[in-house]
C-alpha cells in the first residue's frame, strides 16, 4: 500500500512541476492575489477527480474514441491560442499594469470559468492525469493508496505555487516584470497550442 502511494507521490509531482498552461495561470493568478487559493482549489480537485477516473477505467475509454480525443485536441488549442492572444497584448503594451492596477478586480465567477477553461479544455491535464498517471495507477498494488498520493502531490503543488506567488508578489509589482510574465504565458500557450497541431 505504502509503496503505492509513494507511486503515486512521485509520478504524480513530476508531471504536475512542469510549466504548461494550468500552472501559468495559477501562479498568474496569485501574483494579481485574484483569488488564487479558489483556482489552486480547482486545480486539485480536478486533478484528483482525473486521475481517480483514469486509474478506473477512463484511460481506456479515451485512448479508444478518436472522436473523443479530436474534440479534446481542437478545444484545447481554440482556448489556449485565444488566451494566449490576450497575454501577448497585455506584454506588448507598455501602459498595461497602471490600466489593471484601477480596474475593478475580476469577479469569482469569473476566474472559476476561466480556471475550469484552462483545465477542461486542456487536451495535456487528460494526458497528464487521465492517460499518463492514470494508465500507471490502474496497475499498482493498491490503486485506491496510489490516487491519494497522486491527490498530495496535487495539494502540495497547487497550494504551494499559490501562496508563493502571493508572497512574492509586492516584489514582482512592477511594470517590466508583469509584461515579461504575461509575455512568458503567451509563449507557453502557443507552444502548448503547436505542440496538439502538429503533434497530435
Amino acid at each position: 500500500m505504502w509503496q503505492s502511494y509513494i507511486n503515486g507521490v512521485l509520478i504524480a509531482l513530476g508531471l504536475i512541476m512542469a510549466i504548461g498552461a494550468q500552472n501559468a495561470f495559477v501562479l498568474s493568478q496569485a501574483l494579481r492575489r485574484e483569488h488564487h487559493l479558489w483556482v489552486a482549489s480547482v486545480c486539485v480537485f480536478f486533478d484528483v477527480l482525473l486521475v481517480a477516473l483514469g486509474v478506473y477505467g477512463l484511460a481506456q475509454l479515451l485512448t479508444s474514441s478518436p472522436l473523443l480525443l479530436a474534440v479534446a485536441r481542437w478545444g484545447g488549442v481554440v482556448f489556449l491560442s485565444s488566451y494566449a492572444v490576450l497575454a501577448l497584448l497585455r506584454a506588448l503594451r507598455p501602459n498595461t499594469l497602471q490600466a489593471e492596477q484601477v480596474r475593478p478586480r475580476q469577479s469569482l465567477r469569473m476566474v472559476l470559468v476561466t480556471t475550469l477553461a484552462v483545465t477542461l479544455l486542456n487536451p495535456h491535464v487528460y494526458l497528464d492525469t487521465v492517460l499518463l498517471i492514470g494508465a500507471l495507477g490502474a496497475q499498482q498494488a493498491s490503486p485506491s493508496a496510489y490516487v491519494a498520493g497522486a491527490a498530495s502531490s496535487s495539494v502540495l503543488w497547487f497550494f504551494s505555487l499559490a501562496v508563493a506567488g502571493a508572497k512574492l508578489a509586492p516584489w514582482l509589482a512592477r511594470p517590466l516584470t508583469w509584461r515579461v510574465i504575461d509575455f512568458f504565458v503567451a509563449m507557453m500557450m502557443f507552444a502548448v497550442a503547436a505542440q496538439l497541431i502538429w503533434g497530435g
